[in-house]
């Protein structure tokens, strides 16, 4: 274990959890776990520009109640590896290391959880391998039709978005995110967040976790890579030959803080188009980081719609 693990560690030695570390695919992910082994299996994925630690509420509660979980640092952050070029965070590669890591745990399917950017690959995995997603919780992401809907025909999504096209500049994002230790990262997280969502060490956390040699441009590249992505998606769409979007057919929830600064509510409404067993579950006076504003409710929904049956 390397030596900066040993210290979160040891930071963490009254969590009940563990850092544990796993090559899964052609990658080497670190995750927490909680949980007996044997317990139905809870994947937890983190958004941008955090860590496994967005879930530091969530982990115990759902181990409480009954599941192996797994909050891993996705591809490119933290601790896990940091493949090069692009290609390395297209989405097939990112719903990749979900399904490697189900396999990891010996698992035909888990529940998987996903809040901002893990939202997305909780869709996606979701959409693509859905014999491997048993139920679906996303907290504000949109279903990646929706959002290319609403794209198409409401100005105000756009200009909440913008930063998605400044992402795609070469080298500035990173150099001004990055610059005094990550004080871009927790400036970030501050302003988009409602008051005291953050302390000074959850801020300090994030801005170490970003400060790591190439864990910006990594987390970065994630939007350059679905940006390419998406213009490839619509020219096959102008010469007919994408394929036709699929109706999710997984048990969903949906939880969405409502004062989310990057995401309309709208994006919550039309749902049933595109999954068919959806429930929406909307919080007043939330942001978009919904699971730390008001992490009781969530881990309440969340302990529920994971122990439903169908």
């Amino acid at each position: 274990m390397a030596i900066e693990e040993r210290e979160r560690t040891r930071s963490d030695a009254d969590r009940p959890w563990s850092h544990e570390q796993a090559v899964v695919g052609d990658v080497r992910l670190h995750y927490v776990a909680a949980g007996d082994d044997e317990d139905p299996l809870v994947v937890l994925l983190h958004g941008f520009p955090e860590f496994w630690y967005s879930w530091r509420e969530q982990i115990p509660a759902l181990a409480d109640a009954g599941y192996r979980v797994v909050a891993p640092d996705m591809r490119g952050y933290n601790l896990s590896e940091k493949p090069p070029g692009l290609d390395s965070y297209r989405m097939e590669e990112l719903v990749g290391d979900v399904v490697n890591l189900i396999d990891h745990f010996g698992r035909d399917e888990a529940t998987v959880v996903g809040h901002d950017w893990g939202g997305a690959i909780a869709w996606e995995t979701a959409i693509r391998r859905p014999e491997r997603v048993a139920r679906l919780a996303v907290l504000n992401a949109p279903h990646p039709e929706r959002f290319r809907e609403e794209l198409r025909s409401n100005p105000e999504q756009w200009r909440r978005s913008w930063y998605m096209l400044w992402f795609q500049v070469p080298a500035l994002p990173e150099k001004l995110l990055g610059a005094r230790n990550a004080f871009g990262v927790g400036r970030l997280l501050e302003e988009s967040a409602n008051p005291g969502t953050f302390g000074d060490d959850d801020l300090r956390r994030y801005r170490e976790a970003a400060a790591r040699p190439g864990a910006l441009g990594a987390a970065i590249h994630y939007y350059r890579a679905l940006f390419r992505q998406q213009l490839g998606e619509q020219a096959r769409r102008l010469v007919g030959r994408a394929e036709p979007q699929r109706r999710l057919r997984v048990p969903t929830l949906l939880i969405w803080g409502e004062e989310d600064v990057a995401l309309g509510t709208e994006l919550t409404e039309g749902l049933n188009d595109y999954v068919s067993d959806v429930r929406v579950e909307r919080l007043p006076g939330a942001s978009h980081w919904v699971q730390n504003d008001r992490p009781e409710r969530v881990n309440d929904l969340l302990v529920e719609f994971c122990g439903e049956t169908e």
